[in-house]
């Protein structure tokens, strides 16, 4: 039986075994099914790395694979990816991916998961196309097979019934799933707005979700909950192309360098058609932009007039009011074009003071100090900055309250779990459905790592399987939440070692200790801090000397803590201590034969 369990939000805590029957909605009548359990590795309490598996009769369907970003104080990790310790007994039992768009948080970690096993992949041409170079890159292309499927296509997928409906979100060809399984239709809306302008033309399949609402009946929904804190509507990304008009016939002499995701090829279309209106050329910077600017002309969600797009060498051989560059960077990314553009450091283009630099994004959670980096480094070029907090040059691809709240009324959800988010975004879109007339034991608060059960009785929560963070750092997967404390540490803190040579079998120091500091203290207390230290480890590793029962591994002890004590007494501050203690009985010092060991 499900251990019960609680969620607490807003100080009412919520028991989600024994659920009581929904008193508002009529419900098919089912006959006896197999429970179907949704298992939360990745996205939720987090932006990123959003990834879920449904499992039905010992069968596996994962809903994305993506990765998460480090934040600042990650240091040396490149991606964090969702723990697969579950997986890993039951990497047999796996029908497929279907990913619900393109988006590398959902994604990125399908490399990983390649690495172990061999895979279907499902998703839209361009999702797929998005998803590809990871895996390229990791020459793991022959373990995955892409399976491209199409708005409103149904697919049996294994043992899985999967709809694919049209949904509107930053990039184009997103989905929304409709999984149908033995306890009645599962829903997830992948991450959507509700864009009723859509740039393409391609609205969401809100119809076919009231379809199966008023005739299936959907079972359970999980839903975006990026924006939940937020009321009204997300604006509609056509909003954003006449205030790009402006900007752009405001400054006819300039030169014009606008930064958005390489993904957001609607964005991009806004971009060029803006360019174009004004008679320029464009030009783009970034190896993705690039890439994915000729993939949406392949697919044919791009239109751009011939001549318009030119090589940078072309664009420099041209006056700045006929040129735009488009360029990747537009989260602050260390290595990005447009980082390396603020700080004078790109070998491709160099800003001039005319310049007019347009950031068409807003920052992700985490990133807000590293783009707030760059837009100082881009006022220091003598540049006009123009990003979001002044200018409509962005709009969110995430649904706020009143998007939530009428996907929640067309689908009549008899269970909802929000998904996609940091906890407060979750608890605020439990507390929407509680609202919208959802029983509160009907509505589940879930983190990384929980495992939902569906059953004829209801919904219940079982036991929680790993689901923890794994950092890579390079091709280092599971670097440990150890070394990423202990680079913290060295950050924070730095380090001092202590060495000494003994005798331990004579009882004897054989040479004074030294104590080297390394990004730690950088002034004249330096020399008086360490040379006060010195004194206190000899009069330690002294007295263990003399100690009946020494060893080199006690004196290397002594060493250490009378070290910190000193330390930590003299600067308040607790670097990471290193003793190196060298026995003339054995020439290696404990420490250093651990180190061997490993």
């Amino acid at each position: 039986m499900a251990k019960p369990r609680t969620r607490v939000a807003s100080g009412v805590a919520r028991t989600t075994t024994k659920p009581k029957a929904p008193v508002t909605r009529n419900r098919p009548t089912r006959p006896p099914a197999d429970d179907v359990r949704v298992v939360f590795l990745g996205g939720l309490g987090e932006i990123g790395r959003n990834c879920a598996a449904i499992e039905v009769n010992g069968r596996i369907l994962l809903i994305d694979c993506g990765v998460m970003f480090p934040e600042p104080d990650m240091l040396g990790v490149d991606v964090i990816i969702p723990d697969f310790t579950w997986l890993m007994d039951r990497l047999d039992t796996i029908d497929g991916i279907v990913l619900t768009h393109g988006h590398e948080d959902h994604t990125g970690s399908i490399r990983y998961l390649a690495n172990q096993v061999d895979l279907k992949v499902y998703g839209s041409a361009l999702s797929l196309a998005l998803a590809r170079p990871r895996i390229e890159e990791a020459h793991l292309l022959r373990h995955v097979d892409f399976v491209e499927v199409g708005d409103g296509e149904r697919r049996k997928i294994g043992a899985f019934d999967v709809e694919f409906l049209a949904q509107t979100h930053s990039v184009p060809s997103a989905f929304a799933l409709a999984i149908h399984t033995p306890q009645g239709v599962i829903i997830h809306s992948g991450d959507f707005k509700i864009d009723l302008t859509p740039i393409d033309g391609r609205r969401a399949d809100l119809t076919r979700i009231a379809h199966l609402a008023a005739t299936e009946g959907i079972r359970l929904l999980l839903s975006d909950s990026t924006n939940a804190e937020n009321p009204g509507f997300t604006e509609s990304e056509a909003t954003v192309g006449p205030v790009l008009r402006a900007v752009f016939s405001t400054h006819p002499r300039q030169r014009i360098i606008v930064s958005c995701f390489a993904s957001h090829l609607h964005r991009i279309q806004q971009i060029i058609d803006a360019a174009v209106s004004c008679g320029r050329k464009v030009t783009t910077l970034g190896r993705s932009m690039q890439r994915n600017i000729d993939l949406g002309v392949d697919l044919g969600l791009l239109e751009i007039p011939a001549g318009t797009l030119i090589s940078l060498e072309s664009a420099e051989q041209l006056p700045p009011s006929q040129v735009c560059v488009i360029s990747t960077g537009s989260q602050g990314e260390s290595l990005s074009a447009m980082t390396l553009l603020a700080r004078g450091a790109n070998r491709f283009l160099t800003l001039e003071p005319s310049d007019v630099v347009i950031l068409s994004a807003h920052p992700i959670p985490g990133n807000e100090h590293s783009v707030g980096q760059v837009i100082d480094d881009l006022h220091r070029r003598g540049v006009e900055v123009v990003h979001s907090d002044h200018a409509h040059v962005h709009v969110s691809g995430h649904a706020r309250q009143g998007e939530l709240a009428l996907l929640m009324q067309l689908a009549q959800p008899e269970f909802f779990i929000p998904v996609h988010g940091e906890f407060r975004h979750l608890v605020h879109h439990a507390e929407l459905a509680e609202r919208m007339g959802l029983a509160r034991s009907n509505v589940l608060l879930c983190e990384d790592g929980d495992v939902v059960s569906l059953s004829d009785d209801g919904i219940s929560l079982g036991d929680p399987v790993p689901a923890a963070y794994v950092y890579v750092d390079g091709n280092t997967v599971d670097l440990g939440g150890a070394v990423v404390a202990t680079r913290r540490t060295l950050a924070d803190e730095g380090l001092v070692v202590v060495a000494c040579a003994v005798d331990v079998a004579a009882g004897t120091l054989l040479t004074p200790p030294t104590v080297t500091a390394h990004g730690w203290l950088a002034d004249e207390r330096t020399t008086v801090t360490l040379a006060a230290a010195v004194d206190a480890v000899t009069r330690a590793v002294t007295a263990e000397l003399a100690a009946p029962d020494r060893s080199a591994a006690s004196v290397e002890k002594a060493a250490r803590r009378a070290l910190g004590k000193h330390v930590g007494e003299k600067t308040r501050r607790k670097p990471m201590i290193i003793p190196v203690v060298l026995d003339a009985g054995s020439s290696v010092s404990p420490s250093a034969a651990r180190r061997g060991r490993r």
